[in-house]
C-alpha cells in the first residue's frame, strides 16, 4: 500500500470548504472523485486543514493511500486531467505509510488581503476584503506584536471549535501595505476555528482607531470572544504554506 502526498492550490469561491459534505460541493469531495476515477479505488484523502467555504489555498497538503501502480511522475498530471480549473495539484510524491498530512504538521502560514479604498474592485474581488474606511497600518503593526508568542486564544475562536486547548504559539504576524492593498501574514503551530479571521477583524478595529494597540493584550488575557473583533469574510483568506 502506497501513501501519496499531494501539494495543491485552489480557489475556494465555489466550494463549501475543504471537508466532504453529503449535500454540498467541497474540495475534498471533488479531488476524491478524480482520484477514484484514475485508480478505480474508493479513496479517502486526508487534508492538512479544514478550510472554510470561500477560503483559498496556495500550498495545501493532503495524502491518500492507494494500491495503484501509476508512477509518481504521472500522478500529478493524471489527477489534474480530472479536476476543474479552480483546483490544481502542484506536486505529488511517495511518502512513508505513517505520514499524516494533518497530525504531522508543525504549523501553517496564512495571508489575508484587504483592499483599503473607497471604491470596491471588480477584478479579483473574490480574493480581497473591501474595507472602505482608511486604516492606520502603523497602529495595526504595533498591535500585531501583542499576538506574537504563546497565549490562550479563547477570545479569538468562534463557537464550533473542537480543539482540546485554546493555547497556540504565533511565530509571525506581519502587515504590509502597497498602495491600497494591505496584506496580513500570520504563522502559528496551529489555529482555532476562525482564529485568523477574528485576529484580522481585531486588527481592523485598531486600524479604525476604535481600540488602542495595547488593548490587544487585555483582549487576549480576557479570553472572552465578545471583546475581540468580528470575524472578517472568508474571501480574503489564503492558506499559504503547511509546515512539517
Amino acid at each position: 500500500m502506497r501513501n501519496i502526498k499531494l501539494t495543491m492550490e485552489y480557489d475556494g469561491t465555489n466550494y463549501a470548504g475543504w471537508q466532504r459534505q453529503p449535500s454540498a460541493i467541497t474540495i475534498q469531495g471533488v479531488i476524491e472523485r478524480a482520484i477514484e476515477e484514475i485508480t478505480g479505488e474508493e479513496i479517502e484523502i486526508i487534508g492538512s486543514s479544514r478550510t472554510d467555504a470561500g477560503v483559498h489555498a496556495k500550498g495545501y497538503v493532503a495524502n491518500f493511500h492507494t494500491n495503484s501502480k501509476i508512477s509518481i511522475e504521472k500522478f500529478t498530471g493524471a489527477i489534474n486531467s480530472k479536476l476543474p480549473l479552480d483546483i490544481v495539484i502542484l506536486h505529488s510524491s511517495d511518502v512513508p505509510y505513517e505520514f499524516h498530512s494533518r497530525y504531522n504538521s508543525t504549523g501553517k502560514r496564512y495571508s489575508y488581503a484587504i483592499l483599503n479604498r473607497r471604491e470596491a474592485v471588480a477584478v479579483g474581488r473574490n480574493y480581497l476584503y473591501h474595507h472602505k474606511w482608511t486604516l492606520d497600518t502603523e497602529s495595526m503593526k504595533e498591535a500585531a506584536g501583542y499576538f506574537i508568542g504563546t497565549h490562550d486564544f479563547s477570545a479569538f475562536k468562534n463557537l464550533g471549535s473542537s480543539a482540546k486547548t485554546s493555547v497556540r504559539t504565533i511565530s509571525e504576524l506581519q502587515i504590509t501595505k502597497d498602495e491600497d492593498l494591505i496584506k496580513i501574514y500570520i504563522a502559528a503551530d496551529g489555529f482555532l476555528y476562525n482564529m485568523v479571521r477574528i485576529i484580522v477583524g481585531s486588527l481592523i478595529r485598531v486600524g479604525e482607531g476604535k481600540i488602542k494597540p495595547n488593548e490587544i493584550k487585555d483582549i487576549i488575557e480576557s479570553k472572552q470572544r465578545s471583546k475581540a473583533g468580528k470575524s472578517v469574510p472568508p474571501g480574503g483568506l489564503c492558506l499559504e504554506e503547511v509546515f512539517y
